[in-house]
């Protein structure tokens, strides 16, 4: 490989890397032959695979495995288990060459309830359906050991392996064993509790390992509150335990799940445009997800979505060689596959699945958009422009907005700033500072006011264009008087919204309408982080603008209001005299040996009311 070569190569797989998102996942990298060579698992995805190009990896090992990458693909999960899961079921099925850590076959182990007419609950790590029900498996091993606990203290299902009959009870075959002797085990071996009252334990405890806890819950609250009323705080205090244990329990992943088999499961999300759609593909075997992948189609002749999934399942399900007889898609489908059938799940992991499948859809979807937005940033703009357009209902696009800040100390030195963005970039040539000129004191409101009757008044008889937004940095007062004087003095139509900000003085709403409304917007959004950038930005130039002034009005002195005296001047008398006390107690003589006469009786003059003749 040439040096340009591979220089196109890492361009390539960093712009990869660039638009990942910062979610939990696994992802895989390819060699030249579009072979899986590793399968690494993150908590960011972002930041990890991004650590594989820092040139301080000094890993050997891992140098050797980036020059062979070609391609990386990932696949986005709900949460730090799920992938662990499913780097595990990953590596199991391409056996990858660089992974050498989990070649060995390890699984995570299950909880089992067997099918025995004494059913027993325990950890395994074999699966074998005609043994029992498996629930699970579980990554986090002490999270399994505290499910199992906890079922074992609430129910008290027996441990022993003896094979136990209900006519072996009847006869009297078995003795108690020392876990009955140590409370551990309610003996149903010699009836000292009913067939009946076990089988219901066990129902309850399949109930937890399902997640379904808030029956459960509710009994232990109750028994919980029962035992303290009568004083047993003993036994309140370990139920008050099993109760806060059953709350924290988190249930079964859904990314691998022995209750699922063979199952294919598409999803599919349209573009803003609807011009194209991504279709993620999952197949799901023995429990474990083993395929996803997300592609591309592009719509001719403004197919359906219905239209697009019944050409791409067809084309998919045969380029990975599918035979599931399950088929998991989002709406109903008008047309069948030979020995498959669709399903539409409501609930369960199946909606998981489906959930999960539709979430890597949209993360596809938003990291091409972001990968044409880094060719075209002007595309970016006009979308986070259209979407302002959409929230706030606004006639047209905002392509020019305006914010106003004011800046004061107890009302001293008080301006306004101004700043102009146009298309969602800063037009500094357009920026504005604002002496505050008909306003004392510290009143922000007043000088709102002002400052916003002056630029659009200005604005209105040179015939300039008016801003399509107008944001006020402050909450509901704020646009209030901005309103006052754009629509009721100056009878303008100009929208006006305003951003407010949290105790902390953090921006944490946007704010629109008349009265003023919370408008839905998260936070974490590209939009609301520009639109904290032009609050930040109006703050600054304001602020700016103050301190200068300040700084101005702190080194004015009075010799700066005679005139006639010029810089040089005031550099000579201050170096002779040392300060505007001493030059004004200075006689007419002395002030024309440094000064000359002219200059001299200026200065004279200035500090007393009738000047000396010479």
């Amino acid at each position: 490989m040439t040096k340009k070569e591979n220089e196109e190569r890492l361009a390539y797989l960093k712009n990869i890397v660039l638009n990942m998102p910062e979610k939990p996942g696994s992802y895989q990298f390819y060699d030249d032959q579009h072979k899986i060579i590793y399968v690494g698992k993150a908590k960011h995805l972002k930041r990890r695979v991004s650590s594989y190009f820092h040139k301080e990896v000094d890993r050997f090992k891992t140098k050797v495995l980036v020059t062979k990458i070609r391609d990386i693909t990932y696949t986005v999960v709900n949460t730090e288990e799920d992938a662990l899961l499913l780097e595990n079921s990953l590596i199991k099925k391409y056996n990858p060459r660089y992974n050498v850590l989990l070649k060995d076959g390890k699984t995570y182990p299950s909880i089992v309830i067997t099918h025995e007419y004494l059913p027993r609950i325990f950890k395994t790590r074999r699966i074998n359906r005609n043994y029992g029900t498996y629930y699970g498996p579980y990554p986090n091993i002490s999270g399994m050991y505290n499910v199992l606990g906890l079922i074992h203290k609430l129910y008290k299902p027996r441990t022993c392996r003896q094979p136990i009959t209900e006519a072996g009870i009847r006869e009297g075959k078995y003795k108690p064993c020392l876990e009955y002797h140590i409370h551990n085990c309610y003996a149903p071996c010699i009836n000292k509790i009913s067939h009946d009252k076990y089988i219901e334990n066990i129902k309850q405890a399949e109930e937890i390992l399902k997640g379904n806890t808030r029956k459960v819950s509710e009994l232990l609250y109750k028994l919980m509150m029962q035992n303290a009323k009568i004083l047993k705080f003993e036994e309140a205090e370990e139920l008050k335990k099993r109760y806060l244990l059953l709350q924290d329990f988190v249930s079964k992943s859904e990314v691998v799940s022995h209750t699922i088999t063979d199952v294919d499961v598409f999803t599919i999300t349209d573009d803003e445009n609807k011009k194209n759609a991504y279709i993620n593909y999952i197949h799901v075997k023995n429990g474990a997800i083993n395929q996803s992948f997300t592609y591309e189609y592009k719509r001719k002749l403004d197919e359906s979505d219905e239209d697009l999934l019944n050409t791409a399942i067809p084309e998919i399900r045969n380029r990975f060689e599918s035979h599931a007889k399950e088929i998991i898609v989002p709406f109903k489908m008008d047309w069948k596959i030979k020995e498959a059938e669709f399903t539409i799940p409501l609930r369960g992991d199946k909606k998981h699945l489906l959930d999960l499948s539709e979430m890597n859809g949209k993360e596809y979807r938003f990291d091409r958009l972001k990968q044409v937005e880094k060719l075209n940033p002007e595309q970016k703009h006009t979308r986070l422009m259209k979407e302002l357009q959409d929230i706030l209902k606004l006639p047209k696009l905002p392509y020019t907005i305006e914010c106003f800040d004011n800046s004061n100390i107890s009302g001293s030195d008080a301006v306004a700033g101004c700043i102009v963005y146009k298309g969602m970039k800063p037009s500094r040539k357009d920026y504005r500072k604002y002496n505050i000129k008909t306003v004392t004191g510290p009143d922000d409101y007043g000088s709102m006011q002002e400052v916003v009757r002056r630029r659009y008044t200005r604005m209105t008889e040179e015939n300039h264009p008016l801003p399509d937004l107008i944001i006020t940095d402050g909450g509901k007062g704020q646009m209030d008087v901005v309103r006052n004087v754009i629509e009721g003095e100056l009878h303008l139509d100009i929208p006006i919204a305003g951003l407010a900000k949290d105790n902390h003085h953090r921006t944490n709403e946007l704010l629109f309408g008349f009265p003023p409304q919370t408008i839905g917007l998260d936070i974490k959004s590209e939009l609301f982080k520009v639109l904290t950038q032009i609050q930040d930005e109006v703050h600054r130039f304001a602020i700016t603008f103050h301190r200068d002034k300040r700084s101005k009005h702190a080194l004015h002195s009075e010799l700066d209001d005679i005139k006639g005296i010029g810089g040089k001047s005031k550099d000579i008398l201050y170096k002779e005299f040392k300060s505007v006390k001493t030059i004004k107690s200075t006689d007419l003589q002395s002030l024309i040996h440094v000064l000359g006469p002219n200059k001299a009786k200026i200065v004279y003059g200035y500090f007393h009311s009738e000047p000396n003749s010479l």
